[in-house]
């Protein structure tokens, strides 16, 4: 079942998020992951959420993304993330 890894991002560091960005898409695509949506116009149509960057990666299932999210190869920008933003990230398998 088709996975999605949806992330809530606010920068810290705009330059080193920049490097975060060229070191994470290979990494995505290495997984067969692929983006839906990576920092668009966002509009609120309920609610009070204020998404600063929004990010939608899919997945094959949620056990790719997880492999993804917890590979070697993710682990050097997952730090420079962790570095450079704050983020919420949820997982949600599709219908």
């Amino acid at each position: 079942m088709t996975a999605y890894v949806i992330v809530d991002i606010h920068i810290t560091d705009p330059i080193g998020y920049e490097e975060y960005k060229k070191l994470a898409s290979p990494t995505v695509e290495a997984y067969g992951g692929k983006y839906i949506a990576r920092g668009g116009k966002t509009e609120i149509l309920e609610g009070d959420w204020m998404p600063a960057r929004l990010v939608i990666l899919e997945f094959e299932n949620s056990e790719q993304a997880k492999k993804w999210l917890n590979s070697l190869e993710y682990s050097q920008p997952r730090q420079l993330r962790h570095k450079t933003a704050t983020s919420n990230m949820v997982l949600i398998d599709g219908v």
